[in-house]
């Protein structure tokens, strides 16, 4: 039976006042009623447009259909067909700008909550059923390298592993996991939810090398050396970019990268500056952004995001910044910093301008505007910039061959094959910052195109 309600089922959550002094998930996960419920909303509509929004393909009415019988398990192999992140994918996935903007019920009330589904059967599957070893496939007798462990990699060392390759990923932090672990907050993705995602890679028959980087000491070129037969570059797209306005190196002054990271994976040593933190302002207003701000309201600190634009132009998604509101985290909209104040070396405060939205420019946004004689500075003996990101030449400045764009992108077919035969690329290395399963996509291309590439040799 199709249940015909227009708003979708609430995801339960920490109450407001309680999580901002924890680091525990927020949303709590839907119940089997609740889910059950939800999945009856969906219409199983012919043409299936939230599978067009979907950039892995998933079969979506496929796996709710049978959430709405209460074949949980079933719906984690339908969804397995093309998914190995679905509990990573089901947090932190921008399903509203992909399948679920897609869905039918969108047009006139709420579309089906995929995501919210989608994590209820990975953390279904997670509590009842026993891991199992996975069946080796037939081995090819190749080795394929993966530089990096973030989506792009896990998703394309998974499919060549099924295709029976020989597979190492290489990974320059200590943790596995890329920036699923280091750059997402515990209160959105867990770092157990991505240690077993991690641990089924493992149970393919992958191998995982932590704390080893690809760049000017150990090459591409040396891979090849050692036997490996196609590489796959995966290494994200993760140089901060700055502001280049005064006071940037005072202390206090962080990226947001770095930030996450101390917070993500050394909270229990963390510098005594994150800790005593009073008044935090974040620059920005993406997902990164709102991450860091959420982070410092944990660690005590008055928090104020300062955004150029208004929230109608913030690429960070809406139920992120509603969590952000709801823990009295201020945003200064059409604000933007001109320089950083301080005192013997230490930031004091941000001195701001207010901006007005003008044309479009390049994106399609509202272009800001400067309005002359508008300054103001916010006290603050924290700032976190996070204007962006872009990419490192750590292996593109130490291969022959590979050619990238304008931006500093890989270049690649679509294939995921580069300019250089055996190389291939794809995730944020080619594209810039986009999302997690956007990435893991790019990264079972690029299996297809190195298992077709390594069968005619």
């Amino acid at each position: 039976m199709i249940n015909l309600t227009r708003e979708r089922n609430e995801m339960p959550q920490q109450d407001s006042a309680v999580r901002c002094s924890n680091f525990g998930e927020v949303a709590l996960g839907f119940t089997q009623a609740d889910a059950i419920r939800e999945a009856m909303r969906c219409l199983n509509c012919r043409k299936k447009p939230c599978t067009t929004g979907c950039p892995v393909g998933m079969h979506i009415p496929a796996f709710i259909a049978k959430v709405a019988e209460g074949d949980f398990e079933g719906a984690y192999e339908e969804i397995s067909i093309v998914s190995c992140l679905p509990a990573v994918c089901g947090r932190v996935c921008a399903q509203e700008i992909q399948c679920e903007q897609q869905c039918v019920h969108a047009e006139n009330g709420e579309a089906v909550g995929i995501g919210r589904l989608e994590r209820f059967v990975a953390d279904y599957h997670a509590a009842h059923c026993a891991a199992t070893t996975e069946i080796a496939a037939k081995p090819s007798g190749k080795r394929v390298a993966v530089i990096g462990s973030g989506p792009a990699g896990i998703a394309c060392a998974g499919d060549l592993a099924k295709l029976g390759y020989a597979v190492t990923i290489f990974e320059r932090m200590q943790v596995a996991g890329g920036i699923l672990c280091y750059g997402i907050p515990e209160f959105c993705l867990p770092n157990e939810v991505v240690d077993r995602e991690i641990s089924a890679l493992r149970a393919e028959g992958v191998e995982l090398v932590t704390g080893a980087g690809v760049d000017a000491g150990r090459t591409v070129d040396s891979l090849f050396a050692d036997g490996f037969a196609a590489v796959f570059v995966g290494n994200g797209a993760e140089v901060p970019m700055e502001m280049h306005i005064p006071g940037e190196e005072l202390s206090g002054v962080y990226n947001a990268n770095d930030y996450l990271t101390q917070i993500n994976l050394n909270r229990d040593e963390l510098p005594s500056a994150y800790r005593q933190c009073k008044r935090a302002v974040i620059v920005g207003c993406g997902n990164v952004a709102i991450d860091a701000a959420r982070c410092a309201r944990r660690m005590g600190a008055e928090v104020t995001i300062v955004y150029r634009r208004t929230l109608a132009e913030s690429p960070a998604r809406l139920e992120e910044i509603h969590h952000a509101q709801e823990e009295d985290i201020a945003f200064r909209l059409l604000t933007n910093p001109v320089a950083f104040i301080g005192e013997n070396g230490k930031l004091t405060g941000v001195k701001c301008v207010q901006m007005a939205l003008g044309e479009p420019d390049e994106s399609g946004r509202r272009r800001p505007v400067e309005i002359s004689g508008s300054e103001f500075v916010i006290p603050a003996d924290t700032v976190v910039l996070s204007i962006g990101t872009s990419f490192s030449d750590d292996i593109t400045a130490n291969t022959e061959g590979v050619s990238t764009g304008k931006r500093g992108g890989i270049d690649v077919d679509d294939c995921g094959a580069t300019s250089r035969p055996g190389v291939f690329a794809g995730g944020d290395a080619v594209t810039g910052p986009a999302t997690v399963v956007a990435a893991m996509g790019a990264g079972k291309r690029a299996a297809a195109g190195i298992h077709q590439y390594l069968s005619k040799k």
